[in-house]
């Protein structure tokens, strides 16, 4: 299982309760449909005046080849079109993991 997280960084003219709105709404709603997303989970900071990012974005795919099929698709790129008007998409890293659970006892 391949996992992308990303660290989000709001653009500017957006409060954090306008992205959070956006963020978690209508774009979640439309992210939602990513071919071959198995997972999807957003975080949000408990003091976000205090945090360097915004949020934090995992989607898991099966595998690499998965994942670049999501985005290469239509859906694929509708999604980043529209967090590319709210998300300054060139703040916050991306990292590309393999998960390894250590302890699950949720």
């Amino acid at each position: 299982m391949i996992k992308l997280v990303n660290l989000v960084v709001k653009k500017d003219e957006y409060s954090h309760e306008e992205f959070v709105e956006r963020w978690m709404g209508s774009h979640a709603e439309l992210a939602k449909d990513l071919p071959g997303l198995k997972k999807y989970v957003t975080s949000l900071p408990t003091a976000p005046e205090r945090s360097a990012y915004d949020g934090i974005v995992e989607l898991y795919f099966e595998d690499m080849g998965a994942l670049k099929a999501a985005f290469d698709s239509e859906i694929g790129e509708a999604v980043n079109a529209d967090a590319a008007e709210f998300i300054d998409m060139e703040q916050g890293p991306t990292l590309y993991v393999e998960e390894e659970i250590q302890l699950d006892d949720a």
